[in-house]
């Protein structure tokens, strides 16, 4: 079944329903990932089978579909909505004669573009590398060759997949040790803000949902927020003033995705650790999405991953704007905020926002709304 759509580089998108759930909008998030990496999804190639193939993943006969969707749309490049094996990449490479790349693979190179800052580029180049030592068998036809002799790299006897290994290992090693650094760097700056009595918040939320504009709206910091997928890979932190409350550290963080790569929460988790160092974190929600529900139990489930569940979270339902919902607050059974609805666009509920941030820093900080008292005074 062919489903035409339009955009870079030609390709075709694959995605068979396996008969879990949510198999529409993981295939429209592929599509959304698709375009923010610049590809030209020329056509949907959808299936449905029981398993996956063990060869091939999509089975014989999907294969030669997707090949003549090729020829037909004149594409280059296929894209999985599913994580394939070096193995299937590989026969899937050699059956259709171009490139094939599988989900994780489109999320790294979109990372890798995306990233901006030094420590996100770092990152990036971590979570690739990690990803392709799993992978070294693909596009080698030389693994079984052994290298030797006098002045070979590899030493006598040591085939090229070892070679590649090592090197891979030994940049891993460097990576790992300048991203301790950084780590480093941000712990003594959290203990600063610690002493100062800095309050710090964090903004979570399934991407695109609308963090970096509600955090230029809080802060005026002009970081890009664009109606793409991971507008923003690199952690942004500013100091807002809160009347009231004093001094807040706000922190705009990389969004979450359904079946996110384990290798990018753990190379992102040094960046990641703003959330779990966090005193509040705001988990924004796009309120006119279908998926909202299932996009919190994402982000719920991420954060648990990382050591933040217990962190206290204020939902922030965002876009209300496009569902027509009115400004305002939600309290729980103890009286405690916890969803606030507003539009970061428009501006609506935004200073219901910092009302909500301030009562909250009140109940669990009093000690914070004195010492900004005392400075106000």
């Amino acid at each position: 079944m062919f489903e035409r759509q339009s955009g870079g580089t030609a390709a075709i998108l694959v995605g068979l329903d396996l008969g879990r759930q949510g198999y529409e909008e993981s295939l429209d998030e592929l599509k959304l990932l698709a375009s923010s990496a610049g590809i030209d999804a020329r056509v949907v190639v959808r299936g449905r089978r029981e398993r996956p193939d063990p060869s091939t993943f999509a089975g014989r006969g999907k294969v030669e579909e997707i090949r003549q969707a090729l020829e037909q749309f004149g594409a280059r490049l296929v894209v999985f909505n599913h994580e394939l094996s070096a193995g299937q990449e590989r026969n899937l490479e050699r059956s259709l004669g171009c490139r094939v790349i599988d989900r994780t693979s489109l999320i790294l190179e979109l990372f890798a573009r995306r990233a901006k800052s030094h420590e996100g580029k770092l990152q990036v180049e971590l979570a690739q590398l990690e990803y392709a030592a799993t992978r070294l068998v693909r596009g080698w036809t030389h693994l079984e060759r052994q290298r030797g002799g006098i002045g070979l790299r590899g030493g006598p006897g040591e085939t090229q997949i070892e070679v590649d290994r090592r090197l891979i290992a030994r940049r891993v090693k460097t990576l790992k040790d300048k991203l301790v650094k950084f780590r480093r760097q941000r712990d003594v700056q959290r203990r600063s803000r610690s002493r100062g009595r800095v309050t710090s918040v964090s903004l979570v939320g399934y991407t695109n949902a609308g963090k970096s504009t509600l955090f230029n709206c809080l802060t005026k910091a002009g970081v890009l927020s664009a109606d793409k997928l991971f507008a923003t890979l690199d952690t942004t932190t500013r100091r807002v003033y809160l009347p009231g409350a004093g001094a807040v550290v706000l922190s705009d963080t990389v969004g979450f995705i359904r079946d996110l790569p384990h290798s990018l929460v753990a190379a992102f988790r040094a960046t990641l650790e703003e959330t779990v160092q966090a005193d509040l974190l705001l988990h924004v929600v796009d309120a006119a999405s279908p998926t909202r529900e299932q996009n919190i139990a994402e982000v719920n489930k991420v954060l648990e991953e990382i050591g933040a569940e217990s962190v206290p979270q204020i939902l922030v339902s965002n876009k209300i704007d496009l569902n027509g919902t009115a400004p305002g607050l939600e309290r729980d059974e103890y009286g405690k905020i916890s969803r606030v609805r507003l539009s970061a666009k428009t501006g609506d509920g935004v200073e219901t926002l910092r009302q909500a941030l301030v009562e909250a820093i009140a109940s669990r900080h009093p000690s914070a709304i004195q010492h900004a008292a005392l400075h106000t005074a």
